[in-house]
């Protein structure tokens, strides 16, 4: 009888640690779901897809109107290449977004582009043609604020020249030039009074060293005579020299 009752103790404590651990599990589970949310949330996320909602719209609205920019500028750029007396073409002051779109255009069509101005407000757009391509002096001038007047450039640039070919000059004047003093005087005690081109008129030809006319040095005979004379001068010299050996033995 006791052995019974304690197995039924035993089989109780059992049954309510199982139940104890399935609430445990289940407490947990529900813990981990997401909870309902309040008043507050909701407001929250409703605020959040309405800015998200405007956000889409503001970036579709700007989409659309680069797009209706661009197609604007493509329609000007196609009539200002069209249009032969035009050789450049200034736009009116715009902003980052639209210089670029319009820089773009240009590049695609074939034309220089160049952004000038000191502020952001201030700067604008002028478009060249490949063949009037501004030079760096116009370019320059752009970036002073000031406007291009070709022939005041064309002065100033023939000034320049004048200007350069001036010094030039000088600058050669002054290498060739020759110092003012002389020579004769300053070199008197090396070269003596009487310089060497006045001492050579008065120099006269010494017979003692063979000076004699050109006419006494042509020889007149033939070279048949030549050759005998130079002939007997050998004949004689052997002669010579054969009778000196025979009175020395």
């Amino acid at each position: 009888m006791c052995a019974c009752a304690a197995r039924t103790a035993a089989a109780h404590n059992n049954s309510l640690l199982y139940r104890f651990k399935m609430a445990d599990l289940l407490g947990s589970i529900l813990n981990s779901m997401e909870k309902p949310p309040t008043v507050g949330d909701q407001e929250s996320r409703r605020k959040a897809r309405e800015q998200a909602a405007r956000l889409k719209k503001m970036e579709e609205n700007e989409k659309r109107k680069k797009a209706e920019f661009r197609k604007k500028m493509e329609k000007e750029v196609s009539d200002f290449i069209q249009d032969s007396k035009q050789q450049k073409r200034k736009y009116n002051p715009m902003g980052k977004i639209e210089r670029s779109i319009l820089h773009d255009v240009a590049e695609v069509a074939g034309l220089t582009s160049f952004s000038f101005g000191e502020d952001e407000e201030s700067r604008y757009v002028m478009l060249f043609k490949k063949e009037f391509a501004p030079s760096d002096e116009e370019l320059e001038a752009y970036r002073k604020g000031e406007e291009w007047d070709p022939k005041l450039a064309e002065q100033r640039r023939k000034l320049k020249e004048q200007a350069a070919l001036e010094v030039a000059s000088s600058s050669e004047t002054k290498k060739t030039e020759v110092p003012n003093s002389n020579y004769r005087d300053k070199y008197s005690h090396l070269i003596g009074t009487s310089a060497a081109k006045d001492a050579a008129h008065t120099l006269e030809a010494n017979s003692a060293y063979g000076c004699v006319p050109v006419a006494n040095k042509r020889d007149t005979r033939s070279i048949e005579e030549a050759m005998n004379a130079i002939r007997a001068k050998k004949r004689q010299k052997r002669e010579d020299d054969t009778g000196a050996r025979s009175s020395s033995s």
